[in-house]
């Protein structure tokens, strides 16, 4: 499938939740999920917007598939109210919900063509026979599966039968459609080539797709936006670029890919920089920060990705900027398009090094190998600050 390489709304740098005037099309208002004494939900309030291809991301057992479940109608919140395009559907039945679901196991049916599994939710529909044929042979030419339109799902590979749940998902023209851990089911190669035509399918179609993942991966590449849940809580809301590179507490930093954390106490406050003692550095530690800025002798964890850590085995000179911290190579792992470096500093602290192999070099010719003394230097703008 050709992949359109822009995401919805990037012709206008549209960003509908950057203004204040603008409308959401879901509004999850105070929404609780009780199950006896378990909260799966609590107290989520959450706008999404037309067109967004929004993700709710978290573990398992954090309520973001019960928070689903609650927009699609098969569980009715505690608490709380669910508005879509205005209209408030918290007491509605799934049926008369202007929304669908695509569910995990894509649910099928094994006896029916790809064309019928498409067309089924239409037979109940105010068309015609030639209306519907056209809006499966629609769908069909959508999807790409229009030559295997004959098939029953045995039939088809994993990526193919996750096409033909969206396929059907998307026949009655809903104005949101729900899609729960939609590429789990396949493997990592085929998931990612999938996620650039659900991408694709969306922007083609301007659907508001709300997306159930613990994928951060899949997150990030998928969504205009990603609610992190823990808990039944939502931590944090922002766009992929906003929740890696600026998460704003220590569970957010820590599940989004990876990250090295050290506890730390604000010894001086400068302008936008701000000079941590980090005790399991065993330095000082200057970070560019332009948040609200802590007081000196506040306690804050600092945090870096492991790939804004430059590893060598000179010593810098004395021209050098940015921090800078020795230590030995520990454990070495090669993943073929990048290297990951576990360095074991003075302190016994261990610190987390991705470096990209950019060119072809064998065993000997790499930055570092085991038991090798390297330094590590990372810039102030790097460092994020954490103070919850």
């Amino acid at each position: 499938m050709d992949v359109d390489t822009k995401p919805p709304g990037s012709e206008s740098g549209d960003k509908p939740w950057l203004d204040q005037k603008a409308k959401p099309f879901i509004r999850i208002d105070g929404v609780t999920k009780k199950f006896g004494e378990f909260t799966a939900v609590d107290n989520v309030s959450l706008d999404i917007f037309k067109g967004e291809l929004f993700a709710l991301l978290g573990g398992s057992g954090c309520g973001k598939t019960t928070l689903l479940r609650m927009l699609a109608g098969f569980e009715t919140p505690t608490a709380g109210r669910l508005f879509l395009d205005g209209q408030d559907m918290t007491e509605l039945p799934p049926y008369e919900r202007p929304a669908n679901m695509m569910f995990q196991s894509y649910a099928l049916f094994p006896h029916m063509t790809v064309e019928k599994n498409v067309g089924y939710g239409l037979k109940h529909e105010a068309l015609t026979d030639a209306q519907r044929k056209d809006r499966v042979k629609e769908l069909l030419d959508l999807v790409q599966l229009t030559p295997l339109a004959g098939r029953k799902p045995h039939q088809l590979s994993g990526g193919q039968r996750q096409r033909v749940a969206l396929a059907r998902a998307l026949a009655k023209r809903p104005k949101v459609l729900l899609l729960d851990e939609p590429l789990g089911a396949l493997d990592k190669k085929l998931r990612e080539q999938t996620q650039f035509e659900l991408i694709n399918i969306q922007y083609k179609l301007g659907v508001t797709f709300i997306v159930v993942t613990h994928d951060q991966e899949e997150a990030m590449t998928l969504a205009t936006r990603i609610a992190v849940m823990d808990r039944g809580l939502i931590r944090q809301i922002g766009t992929p670029t906003e929740i890696y590179e600026f998460p704003r507490t220590r569970f957010v930093a820590d599940f989004i890919g990876s990250i090295n954390i050290f506890d730390g106490e604000v010894k001086s406050v400068a302008k936008n920089k701000v000079t941590v003692a980090a005790p399991a550095l065993g330095a000082d530690v200057i970070v560019e920060h332009t948040g609200t800025m802590p007081a000196p002798g506040a306690k804050v964890s600092i945090a870096v990705r492991p790939e804004k850590i430059a590893i060598e085995r000179k010593e810098p000179g004395a021209d050098a900027t940015g921090n800078t911290i020795a230590g030995k190579v520990i454990d070495l792992g090669y993943f073929g398009k990048d290297s990951l470096y576990r360095v074991k500093l003075p302190s016994g602290t261990m610190v987390r090094v991705n470096a990209v192999n950019s060119r072809r070099a064998d065993e000997n010719e790499r930055v570092a190998v085991w038991e090798d003394n390297v330094w590590l230097t990372f810039a102030p703008s790097s460092v994020i600050i954490l103070t919850e």
